[in-house]
């Protein structure tokens, strides 16, 4: 009889991205196994195509809300009986309550070393080397379940039946980027007067550029931005997550900031120009497969001043950002697409 083994990560888009690879190189080494992975609803698409793994949402603000909700969960996943395994790949106390559920029904349990203590000293200035990466760190929690397996994931299948060459008119350019100038927290957003500053001299370059991200806030600038400029589109609003990630596998380069983005463009195996301000690559968030060298960083001192940039600037400039032209940017991305 075939293993069962529970995986559960919430959280943001990019944290749950980030265990994509290893949950993908985990599938693919053990396809007897089978796999249920828990996580926000509209994820699932980051799951696709795994052939043993089975996406459960979990409504956390509904039906799976407070001890009820979880009760509730656990009667829903073990209906057809117990797993073997649980890998907490979230460790904090939603999944501490169902893992000891899981517990009390004979599932046993791995949690991963999210390194809480590391990245603490990293933003208090006791440390100031690399952490290990994430990814590693969820890799490192199969290992600890007794599952050893290479990590080779081989990148998001996009399949879709959207003709973006025709629809975006993509040959028309010399190169074609996406811009993702957004992010959760003020701390990891460039400045957008300089960021339209760098859509602006790309665009000059017969650069195709289109922008992605979501809300009222982002379509408002985004279509300012492709009324001023030529060669530049706004996809916000415009497609769904799987088709948004069928787009960035057609792009050159994706320019990004710390942010859920980073990732997509990971694991569609698109190489990826991120900008960091609050935060910092050395705290083990970076993207899958990524360059180092890629990151544009000032290196300050007061980098980072916190794990996930959620924090107000101590000095109240968020001077790692101003410090960060757009001309620095324009030159390394240029320099990248091999264009004078």
């Amino acid at each position: 009889m075939s293993k069962k083994v529970l995986l559960m990560r919430l959280s943001a888009m990019g944290d749950v991205a980030m265990t994509v690879p290893v949950v993908a190189s985990f599938a693919k080494a053990n396809p007897d196994v089978r796999i249920t992975m828990l996580s926000a609803p509209r994820l699932q698409p980051l799951f696709a195509n795994i052939p043993n793994l089975n996406f459960v949402g979990v409504d956390k603000g509904g039906r799976h809300k407070g001890i009820k909700g979880l009760l509730r969960l656990s009667k829903e996943i073990t209906s057809d009986g117990k797993f073997d395994q649980m890998i907490d790949l979230h460790d904090v106390l939603r999944s501490k309550m169902l893992r000891a559920l899981m517990s009390l029904k004979g599932t046993k349990v791995t949690v991963v070393d999210k390194g809480r203590a590391e990245k603490k000293a990293l933003v208090s200035g006791k440390n100031k080397a690399p952490l290990k990466p994430m990814i590693q760190r969820y890799h490192e929690a199969f290992e600890k379940a007794g599952y050893k397996f290479d990590l080779n994931y081989g990148g998001f299948d996009s399949i879709s039946n959207c003709d973006f060459e025709t629809e975006l008119n993509l040959s028309s350019h010399i190169r074609n980027i996406g811009i993702a100038p957004f992010a959760q927290h003020e701390g990891k957003i460039y400045p957008l007067d300089r960021m339209e500053n760098v859509v602006k001299t790309l665009s000059e370059h017969n650069i195709g550029i289109y922008l992605f991200g979501g809300g009222a806030k982002e379509e408002t600038v985004f279509n300012s931005w492709a009324d001023k400029y030529k060669n530049v589109v706004s996809l916000a609003g415009k497609y769904k997550l799987q088709e948004e990630m069928a787009v960035m596998k057609k792009m050159s380069l994706m320019v990004t900031m710390d942010s859920a983005n980073m990732h997509l463009a990971s694991l569609c195996g698109v190489r990826v120009v991120s900008i960091w301000g609050a935060t910092h690559p050395y705290m083990g968030f970076y993207g899958y497969g990524q360059d180092a060298d890629d990151a544009v960083v000032a290196n300050l001192d007061c980098q980072p001043c916190s794990a996930y940039g959620n924090k107000p600037c101590r000095f109240g400039d968020y001077r790692c950002m101003a410090q960060i032209t757009p001309e620095t940017v324009c030159k390394k991305i240029l320099a990248i697409l091999k264009i004078d």
